[in-house]
């Protein structure tokens, strides 16, 4: 988190020098009003995120399974289970109704799906995203809007995190 905020701050100071010597103050102002709130809303999301996986961690909530990505694409039902071919007294029609009662345990009641939802509705997120639209009625109203410029900083930072967290990889 620390080296993403780092590359936005240094990217934003190449952006307001860029933006003063090529357009001046329409631009200035259009690019960091821009740039700063999508940040905002950036790291607002991380943050949201991050502490609603945590939470389910603590829980229990977040299952460890097993199984890998590709064998839950190819087998979702697990039908190709080593027990499960070994063991010729379990036929198909008992696994059909196994999976059927998985899936009606497996439904999500309201409250569950409110909770989460709480990373949507987060204070972070909410507060950069109000002013992220204050900006924008400000700049409106006041006729300092530049629509391109402000849209390619407001892009800006979402591409610069996905280019950091893949690197990171």
């Amino acid at each position: 988190m620390k080296k993403v905020i780092f590359i936005l701050f240094i990217v934003d100071l190449i952006l307001f020098f860029l933006a003063y010597f090529l357009g001046g103050n329409r631009w200035v102002v259009n690019s960091q009003i821009a740039f700063i709130t999508s940040s905002l809303v950036m790291i607002g999301s991380m943050l949201s995120y991050k502490s609603m996986v945590q939470g389910r961690l603590v829980v229990g909530a977040i299952p460890d399974d097993e199984r890998d990505t590709l064998d839950k694409v190819e087998d979702p039902y697990d039908l190709y289970d080593d027990n499960l071919i070994n063991n010729k007294e379990k036929n198909l029609l008992e696994v059909v109704k196994e999976e059927r009662e998985n899936l009606k345990k497996g439904r999500r009641t309201l409250w569950e799906t409110t909770k989460d939802s709480k990373a949507s509705f987060s204070f972070y997120r909410l507060f950069a995203y109000g002013l992220l639209l204050f900006g924008f009625f400000y700049l409106n109203t006041n006729k300092l809007l530049d629509i391109p410029i402000y849209l390619s900083s407001l892009f800006l930072p979402s591409i610069l995190i996905v280019i950091v967290l893949m690197r990171e990889k």
